[in-house]
């Protein structure tokens, strides 16, 4: 959530966005299985799961400082 930025046309940004306002997405959620499980089942706001990859890696590394 903390990638969210309205004006941004990146892909990390829009999906920081598009999880944001999906309801059902499991926000508060650590576990990497468990999320890219959702999001492979139920979010078609995104594209590539290469992308939720990135953005998990960069939690992590954010995370562990």
């Amino acid at each position: 959530m903390t990638l969210r930025n309205a004006d941004s046309v990146e892909p990390d940004a829009e999906f920081a966005n598009n999880a944001f306002h999906d309801q059902s997405f499991p926000k508060h959620e650590e576990n990497y299985q468990k999320i890219s499980d959702y999001l492979e089942l139920n979010a078609g706001y995104l594209p590539s799961m290469s992308i939720f990859d990135e953005v998990y890696q960069k939690y992590q590394e954010i995370d562990r400082k």
